[in-house]
């Protein structure tokens, strides 16, 4: 039986506690890890890319919907939002929560909220088998799966490449940026900041999409949301821990995650 990997969000000990144990019944859910607000959640998020996170709305700091508007969405697990305000329950789905459960927690409830989950994730599966060979292609080629499924239909295969320009709009406004200037892009939210000749370029983009427009020989991801230009890197400096730290020739200096390091190691 294949896990769903999960996280709890919630800045109440005991709510945590409570639903834990309720979770234990059900041998596919993996508590993977427990946050006490958002800024932990989006870390965790960050570090784990889990199947499904179980997230309080009302939480001090960064609130639950504050959390999911601040993931990539290429990186969104499911959501069940747990609250003791019903209140909330229309612009919980809004933004795409696959179910909402209100304290306290009733076990039949929480069943439904689970099967739902199970039913999105083997859904998720078959409908997004395609997608995944079109994301597969486009990293190889650069091009977008519009154009891939318009030279498939035609029976032609796509040749590699990558624009030596990336377009950002801004309030009727295209901005046409020289790859080879960019030195490094990091995402915030579904926004990306791309950092080029000094300036900061603010892009409403994914970092997957953006990333596939790039030329893996001079780009590469070195955290789940930096890209740098491997031409731009100046130094790397190890870390106690194990981590290492770009310098770029601006000055930036980027950390890299490990499950990133072997991107790079030809540099390292």
């Amino acid at each position: 039986m294949k896990k769903i990997r999960t996280i709890i969000v919630d800045d109440e000990s005991l709510a945590r506690r409570g639903l834990k144990l309720r979770l234990q019944a059900f041998e596919d859910i993996e508590i993977i890890e427990e946050c006490t607000n958002g800024r932990e959640a989006l870390k965790a998020i960050e570090e784990h890319s889990p199947d499904l996170v179980f997230l309080d709305i009302q939480m001090p700091g960064i609130d639950g919907f504050g959390v999911v508007k601040k993931i990539q969405a290429d990186t969104m697990p499911l959501v069940v939002f747990v609250t003791a305000f019903n209140q909330y329950a229309i612009e919980a789905f809004e933004i795409h929560a696959v179910d909402y459960v209100l304290k306290p927690i009733e076990e039949e409830r929480l069943t439904i909220a689970v099967e739902r989950v199970r039913q999105h994730l083997q859904q998720s599966e078959s409908e997004n088998h395609k997608q995944r060979l079109m994301d597969l292609i486009t990293n190889i080629t650069g091009q977008s799966p519009a154009e891939i499924n318009d030279l498939l239909s035609a029976g032609q295969l796509p040749e590699q490449g990558y624009p030596e320009k990336i377009a950002i709009k801004d309030r009727g406004e295209t901005t046409l940026v020289p790859s080879k200037d960019i030195s490094w892009i990091e995402a915030a939210g579904d926004y990306m900041c791309i950092h080029a000749n000094d300036q900061v370029h603010v892009l409403r983009s994914t970092m997957k999409n953006l990333e596939a427009k790039l030329n893996p020989q001079n780009f590469q991801r070195i955290h789940r949301s930096t890209i740098v230009n491997l031409e731009r890197i100046e130094k790397v400096c190890s870390h106690i821990n194990g981590e290492y730290y770009l310098i770029l020739d601006s000055g930036s200096r980027l950390k890299m995650s490990r499950s990133y390091r072997d991107k790079i190691k030809h540099i390292i």
